[in-house]
């Protein structure tokens, strides 16, 4: 009998523990073992579109697995979100997202999620400016001078959005605040929409991502005023921050990071860190992202959840000095 247990346990106790002890570290390494689903919680061809379909591109041949880019747009991001926040914890589903995940956590009074809690934030992926643009048609050609005319006439300058809770909503919503400048906001369904109603000039301004703007910039289809990072961005060298315009104590960035349901295993959330890590600070994968306009801005699970935790402070902050709403 003294053979047959180990510290009180039976022998085929102690065997089976030290099946799965040894199991464990091998499942780690069979993930993925099938397709993975990437939820971008926005249109397709906006802000974070772009850098999401060149990392699903390249974390699918680093994984060997397929990476299945789904676009869920609406409401300010929230959809997408709450179809993440339900799924398995399992590394089967993942989100791309930006600054609007907590914008919206403070905007929409009743969400079906906590944008905190029901989230494991895996890491930090990118940031950059949003570039506040105007139609060439606009008389404008400063911050000072547009803040001027917008109090001309209270409500009579639109500002376009990719819809209510959106990043771009709250960026121009805390510009409005700073300024002063009674701006009227006009949501959209999407980047994309509201792009083609400034560049088609019904509406007049918006606050544009990087990759969005550099195109119609370059060909003069719309006008920078500022940005609306501390710094300069490096592509756009001669457009002042709106702290420099004229908006003191103006900053906002857009970021965008990778998220996956609250409880993944921490196995998985380490496999996916060093791979995205791998594919994004290889020069060429460098180069491709900072053509869009947004910085390779690499942050671990530990930095990145409290960075989040901060950021939606931040935004609750902007929410309730602005009485900013869902309208």
């Amino acid at each position: 009998m003294a053979g047959s247990e180990h510290w009180g346990l039976p022998t085929r106790c102690v065997a089976a523990i030290l099946l799965f002890a040894l199991a464990a570290p091998a499942w780690a390494q069979a993930y993925p073992s099938r397709p993975i689903r990437l939820v971008l919680p926005f249109a397709a061809g906006g802000l974070v579109d772009v850098p999401g379909r060149i990392i699903a591109h390249r974390l699918a041949q680093a994984l060997g697995q397929p990476v299945v880019v789904e676009n869920k747009p609406g409401a300010g991001s929230t959809i997408g979100a709450d179809s993440v926040a339900k799924a398995k914890p399992d590394g089967y589903t993942l989100m791309i997202t930006s600054t609007t995940h907590v914008i919206s956590a403070n905007l929409y009074r009743s969400l079906p999620y906590d944008a905190l809690r029901d989230f494991t934030a895996v890491m930090k992926i990118a940031e950059g400016p949003y570039v506040l643009v105007v139609h060439p048609g606009v008389a404008a050609r400063t911050v000072v001078e547009l803040v001027a005319a917008a109090k001309l006439e209270p409500g009579r300058i639109d500002y376009a959005s990719s819809g209510n809770g959106s990043s771009q909503h709250l960026v121009a919503a805390l510009f409005c605040a700073l300024s002063g400048a009674p701006l009227n906001h006009v949501p959209y369904k999407g980047s994309d929409r509201a792009m083609q109603d400034i560049l088609g000039g019904r509406v007049a301004v918006g606050f544009v991502g990087t990759p969005n703007a550099l195109p119609h910039l370059r060909s003069g289809r719309l006008r920078a005023l500022a940005v609306s990072t501390a710094r300069r961005s490096p592509e756009l060298p001669a457009v002042p921050t709106l702290h420099e315009a004229g908006v003191p104590g103006y900053e906002a960035t857009i970021w965008m990071g990778l998220f996956a349901p609250a409880g993944l295993p921490r196995e998985i959330v380490a496999r996916l860190h060093g791979e995205i890590g791998r594919v994004l600070q290889a020069p060429e994968a460098r180069a491709t992202i900072a053509a869009t306009g947004v910085g390779v801005s690499l942050a671990p699970p530990e930095a990145f959840a409290a960075f989040v935790r901060a950021e939606h402070a931040k935004w609750g902050k902007v929410v309730r000095d602005t009485g900013a709403t869902v309208n």
